[in-house]
């Protein structure tokens, strides 16, 4: 090879790196994500290192004489994160006599029992004594989360830290729009998940929370007796879950404060058994249904129905993505609150 035949090959594998550099830098950025950087396993090792058993004893001693607290908890973090990121802003109470109400307040989240927003409130306050104006109720909220899935037979994994609690007012207004609906459609959902830099993916796997927890009659009862503007039942159902479910929720009064586990099978347990029942008709809000009816999202089903481990393995990642979104971080933006339920 000539020396003037070398020389242009090391000019043309300097100009392939720096083409390639330059397109990734003008590649456009997922800002939900940005600030996953920041978030570390160990953030807290030097500052407080016994977090991860101080929450992991509330959350332990609450399961014991209130397991109901787990899928609260867990609904908690989703509608925390889906609205204005995972910065605790769905812990803030509304102020009295104020015009605005708190996001806590507003209909898609009155339905969380209070045992969810009480046993962060303990675990703060636990915290604080230990390493007063450290931790974050964010990230105490994801580990209580992490913790109650763990608690319920689900897996154990590695909960990053280092989010700030959000300093904007958490408002009613914004939840709607920003959390998924028992009528939403797989187009809705995907939407929505894309939105927060999460995949279709994270919708089908994140959905495999329904494993454990419970919905109001209010949600599904129109699948049991008006389908779609029918008068009939959802053909699509299980016949003999149709009448389970029609015992426990009237057409008419009766129902107001009922709730159903989402899984018909094995509802106190963290398991994929939620993806076989889906496959069974046994799905119980018009959402999950469209997750195993939808083309899009059915192999993914399938395959998580199968294979437990993979299940437990996906979600994990699944939540890791989901609690960085929207991180909040530097006094500009975020704070460390001494109490969670209000701001410095």
């Amino acid at each position: 090879m000539s020396p003037s035949t070398s020389m242009l090959l090391i000019l043309f594998f300097f100009i392939t790196i720096i083409t390639t550099t330059c397109s990734s830098l003008s590649a456009p950025v997922n800002t939900s994500l940005v600030h996953h950087r920041y978030l570390t396993v160990d953030y807290y090792a030097k500052t407080c290192p016994q977090l991860d058993q101080i929450v992991g004893f509330v959350t332990s001693q609450t399961f014991k004489y209130s397991p109901a607290t787990a899928p609260a908890t867990i609904r908690l973090f989703f509608h925390d994160c889906f609205v204005q990121g995972c910065d605790g802003s769905i812990l803030i109470s509304s102020k009295p006599g104020g015009k605005q109400l708190a996001e806590k307040e507003s209909e898609d989240n009155k339905e969380i029992p209070t045992g969810a927003y009480d046993v962060i409130e303990k675990a703060k306050a636990m915290v604080e004594r230990k390493c007063p104006g450290v931790v974050s109720c964010a990230d105490i909220l994801a580990l209580a989360a992490r913790d109650f899935i763990h608690l319920t037979g689900g897996p154990y994994y590695p909960v990053k830290k280092g989010r700030w609690d959000g300093k904007q007012t958490p408002m009613a207004s914004l939840v709607y729009s920003n959390v998924p609906h028992a009528n939403s459609t797989i187009d809705d959902l995907l939407k929505l998940f894309l939105s927060k830099g999460l995949t279709l993916n994270d919708l089908v796997v994140l959905s495999g929370a329904h494993s454990i927890g419970f919905a109001h009659c209010k949600h599904f009862v129109n699948r049991l007796y008006n389908f779609q503007g029918t008068n009939k039942p959802d053909p699509d159902m299980d016949p003999r879950h149709l009448k389970s479910l029609k015992m426990s929720c009237p057409r008419y009064g009766g129902n107001i404060g009922v709730v159903v586990p989402f899984d018909a099978t094995t509802p106190f347990a963290f398991d994929n058994a939620y993806y076989q029942n889906l496959q069974g008709k046994l799905g119980l809000l018009a959402t999950d249904k469209a997750l195993f009816s939808d083309p899009r999202t059915k192999p993914l089903v399938q395959t998580l129905a199968k294979d437990k481990n993979k299940f437990f393995q996906d979600f994990s990642s699944a939540m890791e993505r989901l609690g960085n979104v929207g991180v909040k971080r530097g006094k500009k933006h975020g704070e460390i609150r001494r109490v969670c339920n209000m701001h410095l």
